[in-house]
């Protein structure tokens, strides 16, 4: 894969984690549970309403057609109540069935999951998804579930936005992305002419991410593209311009899951690396002078290597093995440990 950053390159990837995803079961999941109500439960609590009965009846009476009738329309009432507590039963089973296969699904998977059911993303859904996500144990677990809900409700507007809309191809997705810092001429500048640019460029990935529009083939045309463009040699503005592209990528799926709080309590080393994540690179070499103890930092080095080998760790355990995703998250965590190395080493060797 080609990769984020200029050279000297990060350290190649070897990404074997893979994790196989389960094909949606037909909705025959549920149907163990449907003789768990039966009418006929209810003759205990009729029994023992039967003095209460008989007295408002004033006493035992042969039965007549009026009383038949009472009976049958009280039983009929049971039976109903009895039917809608199966039926939500059986609605939440569902319900639950595919917020599961939601959680577990990847980027691609998910976004089809959510084409195939997008009728069942109703008021009923979101209120048992935010039921699901304040009962969870772990603030992980939390946070899994508030993703997954931002990431559905993006698919779901996007779908929304885009039924009577041409569906863009990921070669379309990038040319959008560029068109702020592209000059209607051969010659690729970079940095931009125009320091606005770049903010542009920025703000089509953003919201394009939003959309669900950054998805798998997209990396794949961006890692394609920049390949190539390594091979030609005589575009080094569209090098720079296509690394740029995949680090707005990772900063901005970085950057939306933080583990600075444990509690009350403020992690300053994993926040010292959030920072150095949404930083463009240009900005790295100064915030790792002022913020490690090489240079006036309180961050040791030992520490900040420690927070990017977890955040490595859980990167490679949230993405599908082999990905371009994973690549190029994990690549851009292993720039930031690079740089960080480079530094250290840097500054020890000084008088």
């Amino acid at each position: 894969m080609a990769t984020l950053f200029a050279p000297p390159p990060s350290a190649h990837l070897n990404s074997s984690l893979s994790f196989p995803y389960p094909s949606p079961s037909s909705s025959s999941s549920s149907s163990k549970y449907q003789q768990v109500f039966h009418c006929s439960v209810m003759k205990t609590s009729l029994l023992k309403g039967w003095k209460s009965v008989v007295h408002e009846l004033g006493g035992f009476k042969p039965l007549t057609s009026t009383n038949s009738k009472f009976w049958k329309r009280r039983r009929t009432l049971i039976c109903a109540v009895n039917q809608d507590a199966e039926e939500a039963f059986k609605k939440t089973v569902e319900v639950d069935r595919l917020i599961d296969l939601l959680r577990d699904a990847n980027p691609q998977e998910l976004q089809r999951l959510v084409v195939e059911n997008i009728l069942a993303f109703n008021e009923s859904f979101w209120i048992r998804l935010a039921a699901r996500t304040d009962t969870c144990k772990s603030e992980d677990d939390k946070k899994d579930y508030e993703e997954l809900a931002t990431s559905v409700m993006s698919i779901v507007d996007c779908l929304v936005h885009k039924t009577h809309e041409k569906i863009e191809s990921a070669t379309d997705v990038l040319k959008g992305i560029l068109k702020p810092v592209v000059d209607e001429v051969e010659e690729i500048p970079w940095p931009p002419s125009d320091p606005e640019a770049l903010k542009l460029m920025e703000k089509e990935i953003m919201q394009r991410e939003q959309e669900g529009q950054l998805d798998e083939g997209f990396l794949s045309e961006v890692n394609a593209q920049l390949r190539q463009a390594k091979q030609d040699g005589d575009k080094p503005g569209l090098v720079s311009m296509l690394q740029k592209v995949l680090q707005l990528y990772a900063s901005r799926l970085l950057s939306k899951r933080s583990y600075a709080k444990k509690g009350n309590e403020v992690l300053k080393a994993e926040q010292f690396l959030e920072t150095l994540i949404k930083a463009p690179e240009e900005e790295w070499n100064k915030l790792l002078l002022d913020g490690l103890t090489v240079g006036k930092g309180e961050i040791s080095p030992e520490e900040l290597d420690a927070v990017v080998k977890k955040r490595i760790e859980r990167t490679l355990i949230r993405t599908e093995g082999g990905s371009y995703q994973q690549r190029v998250l994990t690549e851009y965590l292993k720039g930031i440990e690079s740089r960080a190395e480079e530094i250290v080493q840097f500054l020890s060797n000084q008088p």
